[in-house]
Formats: C-alpha cells, structure tokens, sequence
C-alpha cells in the first residue's frame, strides 16, 4: 500500500486504529497492513442478523464461521477482537429500508445503508469508547483531500475490478475523516499474497458477492419468510395495460427482471417499471426496456 496517500489531518501509524472485520482475506489483509504500518489495531466483528445463523451459509458475514474466522485473524495477529451485537440497529435501518424500498417500486442498495450508518456509524463510536482515532474497512476505495477546500474525496480503488467506492458514496465528511481504506491501492491478487505472507487462515477464502443477509441470493423468499412482506396479487400488464397475468406482489419484482414472470409471449418480456399505486408490474420488450 502507497503509504503517501494517507494525507494530512489522517490517523498516523502509532495510533488505535479499529478494523471492521468480515471474516474474508480483505479486511483480514487490512488488519494485517495497519498493523505493519505501526498502528495499533483492534478488530470488531458487527453482529448483525438477529436469526439463528448456524443454518445460514458459512459465508455470510452474520454467520458462525464468519466470526470464528475473524477471531482467529486477530489470534494470529495477537490484537484485540471484540465481537459486538448491532441486531436491532441493522433490522431498523437496514432490513426495513430494504423492504420499504421494494414496496415503493425501487431496488434497493441496503450495503450503502450499512456502511453509512453501522460500519461507519455504530463502529465508529464504537472506536472512538476504545479510545481509537479512525475505522479501517476491506473496501477496495481510496480517499484524499482537496488541497484547496481541505475536503475530504471519496476515489475509485486501484483495482478496476474490485473497485468498491460506489458502496461508499453517502458518507459524510465526519465519517471520511475518520475511514481508512488500506485496500485501496491493491489489485486482489495482491491482497491474498499478503495473506498468504502472513499465514493468515482467510488468504484462499472465497468470497461472497451476495447480499449478506438474503439465502441463496432469493430476496423475495428472504422477504416473504422474514414476514416483511405479505403476498398480494395484482396484475401484470404491458404499456398498453393489457393484463397479460398476475403476481404476487411488485415487491418480488425488479426492473430489468425477465425470468419468473410466467407470461406467455412470443418474445421475450422484460419488467420495465413497477407501480405501487395500482399494485402493476409493467412488462415490454428489450427495446423498452432501454
């Protein structure tokens, strides 16, 4: 990691820095790199589906092997590892806007919610009752300052490929002031060869490109079993409104969606917008869908 991209008015090597820990090679390698660079890390796993997780895969970030990876990172290291419950705070902000926004029509994004208000909300509280100077994470972003204004910017990751700065977008100058992304000069390969220089457990880990908290990637099953959502059918109709069949609810529907639709056609339908005042999935073709 390019060491000069951490600007004036950054936490410096030497001071407690806390690492949110996921149990994957990316915030795992982020520990092990403030620790090399001479801060003082503590890691904390966030705690934060409230549902027994022993049957939920192994790699969700909620899930049992997740926590017994990110305990044996901070063994390794020989650093602090504190394991903290935010259940209620992620139903609230996260599971609920999750499923308000797909009511009102829209796709949500429930991983900006998390890191705005728990990753980089709660954590950091979090950090500074430990008496910590900043919140490092595994996000393949980087920031640095507008020498003009003195405000902080939010920038892509080296990696093309891995960037993850569109997650972080909503953060706020307070919350940038005190993030650290060790990441964010590292290609993936990278990463793992840190790990594996390391011996660090997580350096061969795959990695889960899923919503953490959604089962087999089947939001609509998530909503329907987590009782957010009760079936309610109405039609689904082409720009014309012809009824061409019916749904269960526009809440287990997404723009773009084509497989699931169960309509009969002669070409190819896809969702082109929801309408949650008449309860209506609107279908056409590829055309209008552009």
């Amino acid at each position: 990691m390019n060491e000069s991209s951490f600007s004036p008015g950054a936490p410096t090597p030497r001071s407690r820095v806390v690492v949110g820990l996921s149990g994957g090679v990316d915030s795992s390698t982020a520990a092990a790199l403030l620790q090399r660079q001479g801060y003082e890390v503590i890691g904390i796993t966030l705690k934060l589906w409230p549902q027994d997780c022993v049957s939920r895969a192994e790699d969700k970030c909620c899930g049992p092997q997740a926590v017994a990876d990110a305990r044996a990172v901070c063994h390794r290291l020989g650093i602090p590892f504190y394991l903290v419950d935010e259940a209620d705070d992620f139903r609230r902000q996260v599971i609920q806007y999750f499923a308000d926004e797909y009511r009102a029509g829209r796709t949500p994004n429930p991983c900006v919610l998390c890191n705005e208000k728990l990753k980089f909300g709660s954590l950091i509280e979090r950090a500074r009752q430990l008496g910590a100077e900043a919140v490092a994470t595994g996000h393949y972003a980087r920031k640095d300052q507008d020498p003009a204004t003195g405000r902080w910017r939010l920038r892509r990751g080296r990696d093309p490929r891995r960037d993850q700065s569109y997650f972080l977008f909503s953060l706020r100058q307070e919350q940038l002031a005190r993030a650290l992304f060790p990441l964010g000069e590292l290609l993936k390969t990278e990463t793992r060869e840190v790990a594996r220089e390391r011996r660090i457990k997580t350096a061969e880990k795959e990695e889960s490109m899923e919503i953490c908290f959604v089962p087999d990637n089947d939001y609509g099953k998530f909503l329907r079993q987590a009782g957010l959502v009760e079936p309610h059918a109405g039609p689904i109709v082409d720009r014309a409104g012809r009824v061409l069949g019916q749904h269960e609810g526009i809440e287990f529907f997404t723009i773009g969606q084509r497989r699931g639709l169960r309509v009969a056609a002669p070409r190819p339908l896809y969702v082109v917008d929801l309408d949650p005042g008449q309860n209506r999935v609107v279908v056409g073709d590829v055309a209008e869908l552009a």
